[in-house]
């Protein structure tokens, strides 16, 4: 591994044989982002980032704070499909399948020539993210290190200024993706909830809220921490637009002394 700098210098030193990263960035703001991140991606060989087909990773985006473009070290990995089918479809597993498995063996060839990868992520590796996909295909095949990020649903109540739970509140993540009767029965058995992956399903949140009775706390974040934050009343929002960076925080009422 290749250093860049005196703090990548300690990077390389402590894990020499580390080759596969999963870097947590953070929820969008690059001072969130943690030491350990930063040091791996100024001298990582390799900068490997998701994105949908014609447009750059918002991860990559983040990056820019720390790193500007570089071609000669960046991989880009674009999507096949994004919203044009639904998962659990034919015509979305399959081509996502395909897509993980060819992105493994082409990092796979960089680590076998002894390079190091880091895979930048938005939040945390582990939640929610694509990372997963390569890290099941690759972590038994090389020396790996995830490092955790703070997730975007921790940036979004603390932009809100909503504290999400209280004493012994017990707060149940969600993806929007669910059927609206298992979100209802899951929202009425919860105190404090973050409901995630809108997009198209934000009428049927919406709906599932009402059912369980929690329309009236369910707070509406869109890109937290990022330039263009929304923070709204989910009730005050008047559209069902929910890009992917969006986000339904139900805040607990619990013990409070």
């Amino acid at each position: 591994m290749r250093s860049r700098k005196s703090g990548s210098e300690k990077v390389s030193a402590d894990r020499s044989g580390i080759l596969l990263f999963g870097v947590g960035l953070g929820p969008g703001d690059p001072d969130y982002m943690t030491v350990r991140a930063r040091d791996i991606i100024a001298s990582a060989d390799k900068l490997v980032h998701f994105c949908k087909k014609g447009s750059r990773g918002n991860a990559r985006a983040t990056a820019d704070a720390v790193l500007p473009p570089d071609p000669e070290r960046e991989i880009v990995l674009a999507f096949p499909v994004t919203v044009e089918a639904n998962v659990g479809d034919a015509a979305y597993d399959g081509p996502i399948s395909a897509f993980y498995d060819a992105a493994a063996e082409q990092l796979a060839g960089e680590m076998a020539a002894g390079r190091s990868v880091a895979v930048l992520c938005d939040g945390d590796p582990f939640f929610y993210g694509s990372f997963m996909h390569l890290w099941r295909r690759l972590a038994h095949r090389f020396p790996t290190e995830v490092v955790p990020g703070v997730t975007g649903m921790a940036g979004a109540w603390a932009r809100a200024e909503a504290p999400i739970t209280w004493g012994d509140d017990v707060m149940t993540v969600l993806p929007g993706t669910l059927a609206e009767a298992e979100l209802t029965r899951r929202l009425k058995d919860t105190d404090a909830a973050v409901i995630m992956k809108l997009g198209r399903n934000l009428p049927k949140v919406r709906r599932a809220l009402d059912a369980a009775g929690l329309i009236g706390r369910a707070i509406y974040v869109e890109r937290a921490t990022m330039a263009g934050q929304v923070v709204t009343r989910l009730a005050d929002k008047a559209d069902d637009i929910a890009p992917y960076f969006s986000m339904v925080l139900v805040p607990g009422e619990g013990r409070r002394l």
